[in-house]
């Protein structure tokens, strides 16, 4: 019986030794790590946010519209006349439809179907794209599907701006729930664009996970920072800006010469024009009309506005951030009439009002708190609070730098074998024609083009007539590539056919060979080249904060 008592007592002592340790590891862990931070927000302010963020989207991109690429390489410094009636405009605006169309997806098979279920909408979508968009619609229906769709392999429009302007809805969806909107935006945002295409995604749909439960904009910013590699242009950019306002806090004007000398000129898509649409260099717009703008909505606006380039989606995504901020509640009254006016009013091309679109919105949020461990009792929901952590590292054109473009009709660098014609184009009121590209439908016909560099890419049009062709690089094959083209009744002329960005330096020849073959819908097998936009290996971008003084 004593002997029986004594090991008892041993027992019980080890064990208080155990739950000693395991308590003190635990307090160590919390010392270390940190307790996981639990939210909470009540329904009525939740759904205020949410109507914000919907809200500030359709004001910014309407304030922003008349301005849109009329200031290139330069501020806008004319007057901007916008009223709160011309919010009706943004029933019409791609920066909204287009990611209805991804909510809609959500609607038919749910927040996690697979990123090729959300391409096949968005493809098959019956309006016109551009860029990056209308390049992963034409990837889907040449059978390139996510993420090859949005990589460099196949689009020189991987930078782009497209899902920068088209991820509102994720971070509108995840209220501090940062984690889960990158999760998302990395399948969605690897459709049409790559690398910095995708992070611009990323960073603003954090910017609104954030925007729920913070209302100090450099907080915001700095916070969101932490969801893409710190090593991309992309965050280098923001943070340059950030180190702009701090030198200039007065002059916007001032930060907006210095970051236009650094990054302006630093594109693919469009390289060699004045025309940008670089998801860094916009998302830099934005970022700077949020920290001059001082949460002043007309002050953020015009700001965003004024930086020029983009100018309709850069302040729709600057007012969406101060929507979820304020609330809806709390935007000028004039702004909530002008939404009210048109909030049973259908976008066009989706099947969401503004209103079923804060309702379903919310729904889904609901549903990712849920999802996340979240607890909705009464009014008030609660969940435990997510870290921002990066996402993986991708450079869609590390050291790449516009050379030169050499027109097909420029026969220093091209040499054609076979029927080769040239092709006119009629001028807008038919009285005029102009060569546009060289065309050919007979198998076997091949156009060369010589070049130094160590990056290509080969223009022609896309066009309901186009056939198939071979491309070869310095004599061997490299991929066949198909010009048809007629979906939402568009055609594409002067758009990129086929890339090729991992070149070695030194001189190379492409050979595009017509293969006399068509796509099914199409009329012909013409094959037509426009130009060759040639690429070199510069040194690295110099650090951030190596800015020339006035």
């Amino acid at each position: 019986m004593i002997f029986s008592l004594k090991l008892s007592n041993l027992f019980s002592f080890a064990h208080r030794i155990r739950l000693g340790i395991f308590c003190g590891c635990l307090f160590i862990s919390t010392l270390m790590f940190g307790q996981s931070k639990t939210l909470t927000i009540n329904k009525a302010t939740l759904i205020d946010k949410i109507k914000g963020g919907w809200a500030g989207k359709m004001i910014g991109v309407t304030y922003g519209a008349p301005i849109e690429f009329r200031a290139q390489y330069a501020t806008y410094d004319d007057s901007i006349n916008w009223t709160p009636k011309d919010i009706r405009g943004s029933m019409w605006q791609d920066d909204i439809y287009v990611q209805l169309t991804f909510m809609m997806t959500m609607d038919q098979f749910g927040i996690h179907a697979p990123a090729k279920k959300y391409q096949e909408m968005f493809a098959k979508a019956g309006y016109m794209l551009w860029h990056a968009n209308v390049q992963a619609r034409k990837n889907y229906y040449d059978s390139i599907f996510p993420p090859a769709s949005g990589s460099p392999e196949f689009s020189d429009h991987s930078d782009d701006i497209d899902f920068q302007i088209e991820a509102d809805y994720l971070g509108f969806m995840c209220p501090g729930l940062p984690q889960s909107a990158m999760k998302l935006a990395n399948k969605i945002g690897h459709i049409m664009n790559y690398g910095d295409g995708v992070y611009g995604g990323i960073f603003l749909s954090t910017l609104y996970t954030q925007a729920y439960f913070d209302n100090n904009i450099p907080s915001i910013i700095n916070k969101s920072l932490h969801s893409i590699p710190q090593q991309s242009d992309y965050a280098k950019i923001v943070r340059d800006v950030i180190q702009l306002h701090q030198k200039y806090p007065n002059s916007w004007k001032a930060a907006w010469a210095q970051l236009q000398n650094k990054w302006g000129y630093d594109h693919i898509c469009a390289a060699g024009t004045n025309f940008n649409i670089d998801a860094k260099f916009n998302g830099a717009f934005i970022i700077m009309g949020l920290l001059y703008g001082e949460g002043d909505p007309m002050k953020t606006m015009e700001i965003t506005t004024r930086c020029g380039q983009d100018a309709d989606c850069n302040p729709s995504n600057a007012m969406a951030v101060l929507g979820v901020i304020k609330g809806f509640s709390q935007l000028p009254a004039s702004m909530q009439d002008g939404v009210n006016a048109v909030g049973d009013t259908l976008f066009i091309n989706t099947t969401y009002s503004y209103r079923t679109a804060v309702q379903n919105t919310y729904q889904y949020a609901l549903q990712m708190i849920q999802q996340n461990g979240g607890k909705v009792i009464d009014e008030q929901i609660s969940w435990p609070e997510q870290k921002v952590t990066p996402t993986q590292w991708e450079d869609a054109y590390p050291h790449l730098v516009f050379d030169k473009k050499l027109s097909v009709f420029d026969k220093t660098n091209w040499v054609s074998k076979g029927d080769w014609k040239t092709y006119k184009e009629k001028s807008w009121d038919g009285k005029t024609e102009r060569p546009q590209a060289v065309m050919s439908a007979t198998k076997g016909d091949e156009i060369t083009f010589s070049f130094e560099g160590t990056g290509i890419s080969i223009a022609g049009n896309w066009v309901k007539d186009g056939g198939k062709a071979a491309i070869y690089v310095d004599g061997k094959w490299h991929r066949d590539i198909d010009t048809y083209f007629d979906y939402a009744q568009q055609e594409h002329r002067n758009i990129t056919l086929w890339n090729d960005f991992k070149l070695k330096p030194g001189k190379h020849i492409v050979t595009i060979q017509v293969k006399g073959e068509h796509h099914s819908n199409s009329s012909s097998s013409n094959v037509y080249i426009t130009e060759a936009v040639i690429y070199k290996t510069a040194s690295k971008k110099s650090s951030i904060y190596n800015f020339p003084e006035n």
